[in-house]
């Protein structure tokens, strides 16, 4: 199988020219929200689009008419998970050490029920490629290790790939939305 590193450099590629080719992709998914079966009031930890990643604010404006509240995270250090933070439409944001649009540290903290990650591609088993630097998986690690949490990955349809390499930290998505609809992993 070829290396993560191989993946990634592919992975990007390719999201980059899907995200070119379906400019009104962010309002697409944000049609499949009910599909989500979100309840009203969950936490919902989110993340600011870079670049050509699958933006979810569309679908983040939709969730919170439904009353539930958004967190964005922030880069505590590099070993470490996403402190995740509340944030409203208005809120500002700043530029974090990675150059990640983030809360400030003083901003109140959440804890999500749903994790909706980035990422580069993805399988039909429900295995996410990241970036490379855990932080995903290491905050599902704490999440789940402290309650219940559902990580939905956010991607275009054509990031989807006929398998990924899994090593024994990586996280499984328990769902994907793309501008396709919603499709649901389960997991033995």
């Amino acid at each position: 199988m070829i290396s993560k590193i191989d993946l990634r450099s592919e992975a990007h590629t390719r999201r980059t020219a899907l995200a070119r080719a379906n400019p009104d992709f962010a309002r697409r998914i944000a049609e499949y929200v009910n599909a989500l079966n979100v309840r009203d009031g969950s936490v919902i930890g989110a993340y600011v689009a870079m670049k050509d990643e699958a933006d979810p604010f569309p679908l983040l404006e939709t969730l919170i008419a439904k009353q539930c509240v958004i967190a964005l995270p922030r880069v505590v250090a590099k070993d470490e998970p996403l402190a995740f933070h509340r944030w409203k439409p208005g809120d500002e944001l700043y530029r974090g050490a990675l150059g990640i649009s983030e809360p400030a540290k003083d901003t109140p903290l959440a804890f999500p029920h749903i994790l909706l990650a980035p990422l580069l591609a993805f399988d039909a088993r429900g295995h996410r490629l990241g970036y490379g630097g855990g932080f995903y998986d290491r905050t599902l690690d704490f999440l789940r290790a402290n309650s219940t949490v559902r990580a939905i990955g956010v991607a275009h349809a054509g990031q989807e790939v006929a398998e990924l390499p899994r090593e024994d930290h990586d996280h499984v998505l328990d769902v994907i939305i793309t501008e396709k609809g919603v499709r649901e992993f389960h997991h033995t």
